[in-house]
């Protein structure tokens, strides 16, 4: 993969992540903008707790900068049978038994369940009290869960990912999350069904309109669009 050319670390409210989506695309594109760092070959490298991840960097036929993240290499846990129940109550909604609710560990580690619409993943209410618990006992980041659009939009699957545990109850856009989503879907065979690549939206149920793009291979990538939208100066 080559040497890495930024040192990230990533801390939420509560606590440090050895990995996350958004954070390491974020650095990626301010120090692209900044002029300290440049892409090789359309290619970064950036080193985190978890070790080197790629990124790959492309402009878009309007100038837009695109970048993407290579997953890191998912761990995949299915759940038993209890605690597949102890998560609907949770989520107050039901999962898709064919499927078993997985946690997937890439760094950050995500209890990952598919319900079987995007209606439904917007109809969960979560109860966040106890999934905090819950996560703290099982020393997860948090649940994601996800379901298929059937009304022929350009977003293939609705996500939704809480970590009460970090203090973050819903967030709006999740990149690890997202490609743990990917992780499942490649590991429970369903490659065939949603494709190799697609766009998933996250954000309808906090009033946002995120659009990630997936793409599950032999490696798992995530990405989009990068913009900045504040800048300023810390004096230290």
């Amino acid at each position: 993969m080559g040497a890495w050319q930024d040192h990230v670390r990533i801390f939420t409210p509560h606590a440090e992540l050895p990995f996350a989506g958004h954070p390491t695309i974020g650095t990626a594109h301010a120090l692209l903008e900044a002029g300290l760092v440049k892409a090789k070959d359309g290619v970064l490298v950036q080193q985190c707790r978890v070790g080197l991840i790629r990124l790959k960097v492309e402009a878009g036929a309007d100038g837009a900068q695109s970048i993407s993240f290579s997953l890191p290499e998912p761990g995949i846990t299915p759940l038993d049978a209890a605690q597949v129940d102890e998560l609907e109550a949770l989520l107050g909604v039901r999962v898709d038994r064919n499927r078993t609710a997985c946690l997937v560990d890439v760094g950050a580690r995500w209890v990952i369940a598919q319900l079987d619409s995007a209606q439904a993943v917007l109809d969960a209410r979560p109860d966040f009290v106890r999934m905090k618990e819950q996560d703290k006992e099982g020393r997860h980041t948090g649940v994601v869960i996800f379901g298929p659009h059937v009304d022929g939009r350009a977003a293939r699957i609705e996500i939704r990912a809480f970590a009460p545990a970090h203090g973050i109850n819903e967030d709006p856009v999740c990149g690890s999350g997202s490609g743990s989503v990917g992780a499942f879907i490649r590991h429970t065979g369903q490659v065939g069904r949603f494709g190799g690549a697609f766009q998933a939206s996250q954000g309808a149920a906090v009033g946002r309109d995120g659009q990630i793009g997936l793409a599950i291979g032999d490696a798992i990538e995530v990405g989009g669009y990068s913009v900045t939208c504040v800048e300023g100066m810390l004096r230290v």
